[in-house]
């Protein structure tokens, strides 16, 4: 799918901001205008030219909420916090830089403004985790105590809990599901604010999560399910192989080893110098891997992965990513189970690898270009998987969704 740039990395994320227009995310004419006054390639116009476009309208909600029009002013954060958020995208890797945190702390503060005036009910919700915890939110349909099933939805690589509701919390809320979305170890408020890199157990990520639905009245926690979005489909089946109390599994798109998906986008020749004990290959080596990194585009996705993980150099991110892993017990996994992929995702290409290796009551799903739905993580029709997803986890659960 092409939308608007010719560089393909700085089209997909155009194309992710406009994606969350289906839940009030984005507007489609303030996201093309924005990428009219954006130069190709250039990373330092994309940060000024959508904060421009966010600080507009914050202003604008800001002065709605102030006359009183509420709803006006919940639809108008929520779009300034996909573009705070759309803003920094290609500099999260280098955390320190001020403009991160600060339009990381713009996008949190616009959401939670949008989420004061929200038709759901909505908590902020502080998860013990080691020696310190976790955020996020928990969404319910009403402010009743009913007890309803719940979907918790786990994130990926750049993807901060509050963008979660755009992507697939409000669609769940929508069906008749609680859901709760939050930030775990590299992810939005714990990498950006307090420095805590990826793990590749997510199982012990899960689990505290897991422990804090059951202590909760209104969650049914025999209909416990799972969602992975982006690098979270390879963050919740990991989890799910030994956290049991999960019932339904959805992986968009599943992953198994994050090896294999960084070393499949790397030259053979690079990747063997680079992983060489010769000094001259290493060398040579690290001699174009710094060139590449100096590529505001070409070296974004090695930059982010440096970051996240908190890797000295770009062999110790190999290194650390030969340990995300499940390759040798994906049949752990016991829950009903989606499998899913987008038909341009060369993310998605392990995921027929996953399906098959499953023991579990199992389903796969394509999500084919001609519906506008084959970019990654179906960036371009992201109802079309909803829709697909949800009415899976329904008959999963045996579920009739609610009169509109």
């Amino acid at each position: 799918m092409h939308l608007f740039f010719k560089d393909p990395m700085f089209d997909g994320q155009l194309i992710r901001a406009v994606n969350h227009v289906y839940h009030n995310g984005a507007d489609v004419g303030e996201c093309m205008m924005t990428a009219a006054r954006i130069r190709e390639k250039d990373t330092e116009s994309w940060y000024r030219e959508w904060t421009a476009t966010a600080q507009r309208i914050d202003q604008q909600a800001q002065a709605s909420e102030k006359a009183g029009h509420l709803v006006s002013a919940r639809e108008g954060y929520l779009k300034a916090s996909n573009y705070y958020r759309t803003s920094y995208i290609f500099h999260i890797g280098s955390l320190t830089d001020p403009r991160v945190k600060e339009a990381y702390r713009n996008q949190r503060d616009t959401f939670r403004k949008a989420m004061k005036y929200a038709p759901y009910s909505v908590e902020e919700i502080s998860i013990p985790y080691e020696k310190t915890f976790m955020t996020g939110y928990f969404f319910k349909v009403d402010r009743s105590e009913t007890v309803r099933p719940t979907l918790i939805i786990t994130g990926g690589y750049d993807c901060p809990a509050e963008e979660m509701y755009f992507f697939s919390a409000e669609a769940a809320l929508r069906r008749g599901y609680n859901c709760l979305v939050y930030d775990g170890p590299g992810q939005g408020e714990m990498i950006i604010e307090r420095g805590v890199p990826f793990r590749p157990d997510w199982e012990h990520v899960l689990t505290p999560v897991v422990d804090y639905l059951h202590t909760r009245s209104d969650v049914n926690t025999a209909c416990i399910a799972q969602l992975g979005i982006s690098f979270g489909g390879y963050l919740a089946p990991r989890a799910v192989t030994q956290e049991h109390r999960v019932s339904a599994l959805i992986a968009d798109p599943a992953q198994s080893d994050l090896y294999d998906a960084v070393t499949k986008r790397m030259p053979g020749f690079l990747l063997n110098y680079l992983l060489s004990d010769s000094r001259f290959k290493n060398g040579l080596a690290n001699l174009i891997l710094k060139r590449v990194l100096r590529d505001p585009v070409k070296g974004w996705s090695l930059r982010r992965g440096l970051a996240v993980h908190q890797a000295a150099s770009v062999r110790d991110y190999i290194e650390a990513t030969k340990t995300f892993t499940y390759k040798d017990r994906v049949d752990s996994i016991r829950c009903e189970t989606l499998v899913c992929a987008a038909e341009n995702d060369e993310i998605a290409s392990f995921a027929k690898h996953v399906y098959d290796g499953l023991t579990c009551p199992k389903q796969y799903i394509l999500f084919k270009n001609a519906d506008g739905a084959g970019e990654h993580c179906e960036d371009g029709n992201r109802s079309l998987f909803n829709q697909r997803a949800f009415d899976w986890l329904d008959e999963v659960y045996g579920l009739a969704q609610p009169k509109p």
